[in-house]
């Protein structure tokens, strides 16, 4: 004898309901998208890892940008050498020239080991914003004792 009256029963749902949280994961991956390429903001350096690698013979003379002991900014470009100091925006100016002329060309930094880093920040940052894809940081050879 069933009752007419006998309701059926529901059970309750027990999934939960994933479209918010894929829409919020989607949203903070646009996000983190976004905001990477600002956080990690820097100068790629090629830095040597132990004894430092010379140029190769077959590659083109090196751009080389100096740091003097007094702090000021030279460019020598295989025979020409600039003898007068330069300033950052001038600097900036005659490697992008080079480096729009040839992109291969390697640029290197080479700076008296008495001169605060920020110098040679501020000088990779300019080589950088002129177009120079990589730079590299001149070192002395290594003495045997």
């Amino acid at each position: 004898m069933i009752p007419a009256y006998q309701r059926k029963r529901r059970r309750p749902v027990a999934e939960i309901n994933v479209v918010p949280y894929i829409d919020v994961m989607l949203v903070l991956l646009i996000i983190f998208m976004v905001t990477a390429p600002i956080v990690t903001q820097g100068v790629k350096v090629d830095l040597p890892q132990g004894k430092a690698e010379t140029l190769p013979a077959d590659s083109k003379p090196p751009v080389v940008a100096s740091i003097d002991a007094a702090g000021e900014y030279f460019l020598d470009v295989g025979a020409s050498q600039s003898r007068e100091p330069l300033d950052l925006e001038q600097m900036a100016i005659r490697v992008a020239a080079i480096i729009q002329l040839e992109p291969e060309r390697p640029v290197v930094v080479k700076a008296d080991k008495n001169i605060p880093y920020e110098r040679v920040i501020q000088l990779m940052v300019t080589l950088q914003q002129a177009g120079v894809p990589t730079v590299g940081l001149m070192t002395d050879p290594v003495e045997n004792k």
